[in-house]
């Protein structure tokens, strides 16, 4: 029975010491008056490393509980980071998108804080909802790009985005797609601009003096004629048609 006994109180210790030791940093309901909306649950801030200059980076993990009897279609927050003094020592946004009803969402927050961690605040920015106009382009020009997973057509063009954080997505034949990430502040105005460069072609680019362009393997060129195949297809083309023709590097084929 004493062997019994003393098994019993151990396990229940452990248990007790598991539980402490998976209990969150912070549980911030938002609003923090009234009936509440959204419940977050952040993690304890893990510090991975140097930022820039005295800062130093953090992750935490996030868990948001959509507590309302309404899907939240989008909803951008401001989150405050403090020390022990109570001073903000760092900012991040959180954005919730199409949350149903008691759903709840996990993801993670990346922060610069220029000290040491120890309360946060969820607030919710006035301008949270006014959009910032920013100029999106690519080299080259006329690659297909998405935000936020959305269509948005072809660069160059301007988009509406607000406060948060937004990923561009660029796809064009030829080159290699790439994804670049922007983080729209609520101090920020319309009129920036983004311009990302695609990867290496994966073809000769063929640029024809009507504008056009083929993206294509040169198979030879004369003083009269240029062949390039495309698609498989092998096409020729009047020299005089062509304005300029750039050269994908290739490594050379491996016996």
């Amino acid at each position: 029975m004493r062997r019994k006994t003393i098994c019993v109180v151990f396990v229940s210790l452990s248990c007790v010491l598991a539980i402490a030791k998976e209990q969150p940093f912070e549980v911030i309901s938002w609003p923090d008056s009234g009936q509440p909306i959204v419940r977050f649950t952040f993690s304890k801030l893990k510090d991975i490393g140097n930022g820039v200059g005295k800062e130093r980076t953090y992750i935490t993990d996030v868990a948001a509980e959509n507590l309302s009897d309404k899907a939240i279609g989008g909803a951008n927050f401001l989150l405050y980071v403090f020390d022990k003094s109570k001073a903000r020592i760092g900012e991040g946004y959180v954005n919730l998108t199409n949350v149903a009803p008691g759903q709840t969402i996990k993801f993670q927050i990346t922060l610069s804080l220029s000290g040491s961690p120890n309360s946060l605040a969820v607030l919710r920015p006035t301008n949270a909802t006014r959009t910032i106009s920013i100029n999106v382009n690519s080299v080259p020009q006329g690659a297909e790009f998405r935000v936020d997973g959305k269509e948005e057509g072809t660069t160059p063009k301007t988009v509406d985005l607000v406060v948060g954080s937004h990923m561009l997505e660029f796809a064009k034949e030829g080159f290699s797609s790439g994804k670049f990430p922007l983080e729209i502040t609520p101090h920020d105005v319309s009129g920036g601009s983004v311009s990302y460069e695609l990867g290496s072609a994966s073809h000769d680019t063929i640029e024809l003096r009507d504008g056009s362009v083929l993206e294509g393997d040169l198979v030879s060129i004369t003083g009269m004629e240029v062949q390039v195949r495309i698609g498989g297809r092998t096409q020729t083309l009047e020299r005089n048609e062509v304005k300029r023709i750039l050269f994908t590097e290739r490594e050379p084929a491996s016996n």
